[in-house]
């Protein structure tokens, strides 16, 4: 059956009405992150120090991000004209609105983020609940421009489509909108990712275990440009990754809810198109109320930060499932839909809550115990925690969308991502809180803070770890859901009725499709190391030839570090974006359309376990390495610390830059696919 086959040609009145309420909601959203910005900035952003180191890591933050989307804007005007050449100008506007939306929102939630940190720094001085409560707010800036210009920029091409005359079914050219999202989302997540491991590696591997300083210690050269790599990575690459498989997940939810029917029978045509996008209306609105209640109950000093946050997070989730509820019953008539969504969402809560468990409890012990071994101990009992983690994830996964199909067919597939994403507001609003925590603890060490400062900025760092690993749980499931509707609409639309594994060539596509995450993964890993290599070689001379730099009579130059960071990265994030883009041109030339059906599904299998197991190995790494910092097994300077800085650094560019791109690399390749059907067939034919 083709996608829009049954979808109702005339526009219902009411169905405008109801589609007007999803842009109205995204500009109240906005509104919103607005004021989250300026309760943000109105807190003290602390001495002249403090806020010189801050003022810093926003320069270099803003040089970099400047200068790539220098090279993004104009690969993405070449490809706009790509587009409009062998598709048409539809597809390539969309696009661009695609593109300009997803890089808003990064850019919108990095700049506050540069400006959160050290007010945050500042807060520490007044108790841990006023800086959980600046640090939160300043992340969930982050959180709400997602969401928002996520829904105002979806049903704004919709609507833009459906009411313009002589134009072309909305339908037909807002994939194009995703392609713009998965762009923006490869060039930041793999640029910031390379920048920030980079800078990171190259701070720990010469300060911590050559040199036998602090971390954050201000004579080591690279400090600076560990900082801002947090924000370029951490908060701009995840944001633009959420974003991307939000974007995907909705998209994919207005095709198949097209031809989309009920249990009993009856298609529900528009009605399938218009229910995923006031779930994200809805999803925006009981965001807000969670960070709303975060915010609250900081200001009331009664609740750990780590509980404090779940609350939010878990009293969002319920309102969401309430008003998923309301809208199934009342709007479809019909809860099938309820339940897949339902099941996309408790399988995301559950993936959390196990990441959680692998990446802060009990496995960490594990870690630690072998770290009084030596880094070889520390390193494999890592991946041995990181491949356990993803055990229990995959099944769910799978049982989930067994589930969702059973309640609702491929719709409730697509559900069940959007019902994971229903929350992504406050879910991303943890995530960036995390890099603005770290950078406040790194301040903190650069401005000779009281040890209580570093104590509590370390305590939100440590929280920041696992919900980054959450968050990053949270995309890689929602991927998994994405790509499969992505896939099923692919096949459609290029008429495959079955695929036989049985076949050759889809045999084919299946295994070059499983082994594309790995080859994705070593040369974004490879372009890690070669940057970090000239961080260090660099950090290593400025210690050798600037006099009195240990002493702490001289300072370092932290310019020339960022510099050599964002060279590096820039120069090295060309190669994997060519990839996820070319493939599929390749295998449906040269192996058939079958064969890239193939090939997608085993990218997304592969792809999800690879992006689950980094993720999780990172954290853990991460949290162990802290758990030691702390005290346990011997602390600072002992044979434990050593291994497990070895072991963080190991685990940093899996975690931060080679497994989330995985996200990105199997929705942008989905993505692809399907918006070249119509050229695919041309040439073919």
């Amino acid at each position: 059956m083709e996608l829009g086959k049954h979808y109702t040609e005339k526009v219902q009145v009411n169905h405008i009405v109801l589609l007007s309420i999803v842009p109205a909601v995204g500009l109240l959203g906005l509104g919103f992150s607005l004021y989250l910005a300026h309760s943000t900035l109105k807190n003290d952003p602390g001495s002249p120090e403090v806020s010189g180191i801050s003022k810093a890591i926003q320069a270099g933050a803003t040089t970099f991000m400047r200068r790539e989307y220098q090279v993004m804007g104009v690969t993405a005007l070449l490809f706009a004209l790509f587009l409009a050449l062998v598709l048409n100008v539809y597809v390539a506007f969309t696009f661009l609105i695609g593109v300009v939306c997803a890089t808003l929102s990064g850019f919108i939630g990095m700049s506050i983020a540069t400006r959160a940190n050290g007010r945050v720094t500042w807060a520490a001085r007044s108790g841990l609940s006023q800086a959980l409560y600046v640090a939160f707010s300043g992340g969930s800036v982050m959180g709400m421009a997602v969401v928002s210009l996520g829904a105002l920029g979806i049903s704004g091409v919709y609507l833009l489509f459906r009411l313009l005359p002589a134009t072309p079914d909305p339908l037909t050219v807002i994939t194009g909108y995703s392609m713009g999202a998965s762009f923006v989302a490869i060039f930041i997540r793999i640029g910031g990712g390379i920048f920030t491991k980079a800078a990171d590696m190259g701070a720990d591997l010469v300060g911590k275990v050559e040199m036998g300083i602090p971390e954050d210690d201000p004579r080591n050269a690279a400090v600076i440009a560990d900082q801002v790599g947090d924000n370029v990575g951490d908060v701009a690459g995840l944001g633009s990754d959420l974003n991307q498989s939000y974007t995907d997940t909705i998209v994919t939810s207005l095709l198949i809810g097209a031809a989309a029917q009920t249990t009993g029978g009856l298609y529900l045509g528009e009605k399938g198109v218009i229910f995923p996008l006031l779930l994200v209306a809805m999803g925006s609105l009981v965001s807000t109320l969670g960070i709303l209640i975060v915010r609250w109950l900081a200001r009331k000093e009664v609740i750990c930060p780590e509980v404090l946050l779940r609350v939010g997070l878990l009293t969002s989730g319920v309102l969401s499932l309430v008003g998923i509820l309301l809208l199934s019953y009342f709007y479809l008539g019909e809860l099938g839909p309820f339940y897949a969504a339902t099941a996309g969402l408790l399988v995301g809560v559950l993936i959390g809550l196990n990441t959680e468990y692998y990446t802060y409890r009990r496995p960490l012990r594990t870690i630690i115990l072998a770290s009084e071994a030596g880094a070889a101990n520390n390193i494999i009992a890592g991946l041995a925690v990181g491949l356990e983690s993803t055990v229990f994830s995959m099944i769910l996964l799978g049982l989930g969308m067994i589930a969702a199909h059973h309640f609702a067919g491929l719709y409730g597939i697509s559900l069940s991502g959007l019902g994971m994403l229903s929350i992504l507001g406050i879910n991303l609003s943890m995530d960036a809180y995390g890099p603005i925590a770290d950078n406040a603890g790194g301040i903190a060490q650069m401005s000779n803070q009281p040890a209580r400062i570093r104590e509590i900025t370390d305590r939100l760092d440590a929280v920041g770890n696992t919900t980054a690993a959450i968050g990053k749980s949270f995309a890689a499931s929602a991927t998994a859901a994405a790509a499969l509707s992505l896939l099923t609409a692919y096949s459609e639309a290029a008429r495959i009725e079955n695929l036989d594994i049985r076949e050759p060539r889809v045999m084919a596509g299946l295994l070059i499709g499983g082994v594309l995450p790995a080859l994705f993964s070593a040369l974004v890993i490879q372009s890690v190391d070669r940057t970090a290599q000239l961080i260090v070689v660099e950090v290593r001379r400025q210690f050798r030839q600037i006099r009195g730099l240990m002493a702490g009579t001289n300072p370092p130059d932290y310019g020339r570090c960022v510099d050599i960071a964002t060279r590096g990265a820039l120069s090295r994030l060309v190669l994997p974006c060519l990839l996820a883009i070319g493939i599929p041109f390749v295998v449906v030339f040269t192996l058939g359309p079958e064969a890239l059906a193939g090939l997608l599904a085993g990218c997304i299998v592969s792809g999800i376990f690879l992006a689950l197991f980094m993720a999780n190995a990172g954290g853990a790494w991460d949290n162990a390495k802290k758990r030691i910092e702390a005290g346990e097994a011997g602390g600072k300077g002992s044979l434990a610390h050593r291994a497990s800085v070895i072991g963080d650094t190991v685990g940093d560019p899996l975690k931060d830059t080679a497994g989330p791109t995985l996200d990105i690399l199997v929705q942008l390749m989905a993505t692809v696919s399907l918006a070249f059907v119509p050229l695919f067939e041309r040439i073919l034919r």
